[in-house]
């Protein structure tokens, strides 16, 4: 098979033997793509280096003959985000949980144009806790395992007073009892209202989100976690302010990952 000017973005690239890269892409007509880009780092090719970056936005010719195809030539389209501190850690999660869902050579229209909004979020500084829990209800959604937030798993309209787990297969199910411990993996009825409406949900209603939302992740990802939940981890129990994001204004603070919330 032959790519011609392919539209994609770059995933993933690192080092392969002494002047190569491997580069994992994600296209809209062919889904997830692997290329081997040889010859890559000779003083005349830094401007293939850089269109080959991670959320680079590329059009790439390749000939594909085994599991990964021989890359020909790639061309930025535009100048992808440049993020710092918490932005930069949420772009590496979000590259590899496509990386780990998205399954090779199947197309994918939907993931393609869930991620290319993701990006230019990112690229907007919105906050990033609502972006990336709008971008996992939208992987879900474009790799068939959606879920219907507005409805529990009895079929019966979702209470926003209510507090609900998330089955990855049947949605929403009610928690019925207030024990101590049970509510940290639930998320509110306002939340999962919120994140069907597409609107913004506040303060603990969003944070209530994150734990069921990955409970479902992690269930599709076969049990086994991503490294920037294990990244994210150990901040926190380090205690570790992290990177920090650069300030878009003098004094302004800025948070860790950890401490986001996200």
């Amino acid at each position: 098979m032959r790519f011609a000017a392919e539209p994609a973005f770059v995933l993933h690239a690192r080092p392969w033997r002494e002047t190569s890269l491997l580069v994992e892409v994600l296209s809209a007509e062919h889904g997830r793509i692997g290329l081997v880009a040889r010859g890559v780092s000779g003083p005349k090719k830094h401007v293939l280096r850089a269109a080959l970056q991670p959320l680079q936005s590329i059009r790439f010719d390749a000939v594909q003959k085994g599991e990964l195809a021989q890359l020909a030539a790639a061309e930025a389209v535009d100048a992808a985000p440049l993020l710092h501190g918490d932005a930069a850690l949420a772009a590496f999660y979000l590259n590899e949980l496509c990386l780990r869902l998205a399954p090779r050579h199947v197309p994918q229209p939907e993931l393609h144009a869930a991620y290319a909004q993701v990006r230019e979020r990112l690229r907007a500084g919105e906050p990033l806790a609502w972006t990336l829990r709008r971008f996992e209800r939208d992987v879900l959604e474009a790799l068939g395992f959606a879920l219907d937030f507005s409805t529990d798993d009895g079929g019966r309209a979702v209470d926003p007073a209510a507090r609900y787990r998330l089955d990855p297969e049947d949605g929403p199910r009610r928690l019925h009892s207030e024990r101590a411990g049970e509510r940290r993996d639930t998320a509110t009825g306002r939340a999962l209202l919120a994140l069907a409406a597409d609107t913004q949900p506040q303060g603990d209603d969003l944070a209530s989100l994150r734990l069921p939302l990955r409970a479902v992740l992690l269930h599709h990802l076969g049990g086994r976690g991503l490294k920037s939940w294990d990244m994210l981890g150990e901040l926190g129990r380090l205690g570790a302010p992290g990177p920090r994001a650069r300030p878009e204004r003098r004094g302004q603070r800025c948070s860790s990952p950890a401490a986001s919330g996200w």
